[in-house]
């Protein structure tokens, strides 16, 4: 019913920029908790950036002071405003929601979220 769609991703040099676009659709709730989530082959699913019904935002350690995350519920649309980007940040990037508002401790805990994006990949290199 709530249907996620990622775009944006691509191939960035270290120390650039981009940004991520989530189109959501079909959703029957006022309010979700959306949220970007990335996995890099091998390793677990990471919280990267939340962004709450209630307005509340959560980043995740690696990426706190980099990345920007937005919301803007007339177009439905969630954004991702990577900076400064480095390899580790190479990985496929998937936006996430569930109905909200969640709490603090649940928003970078993947398995709290209900509907997911198909992905989109960021490689980082030079």
């Amino acid at each position: 019913q709530v249907h996620l769609v990622e775009s944006g991703g691509g191939s960035v040099q270290p120390g650039g920029s981009l940004r991520l676009s989530c189109a959501v659709s079909g959703y029957t709730r006022r309010t979700l908790c959306m949220a970007w989530f990335r996995q890099a082959p091998g390793k677990e699913r990471e919280g990267v950036a939340v962004f709450d019904s209630d307005g509340t935002i959560s980043y995740g350690d690696s990426v706190a002071g980099r990345f920007n995350v937005s919301r803007d519920n007339t177009k439905s649309i969630l954004y991702l405003e990577m900076h400064s980007l480095k390899p580790e940040d190479t990985a496929m990037y998937y936006c996430a929601a569930l109905p909200g508002p969640a709490s603090i401790q649940a928003h970078l805990r993947a398995s709290e979220y209900k509907f997911w994006g198909q992905g989109t990949q960021v490689t980082v290199s030079s």
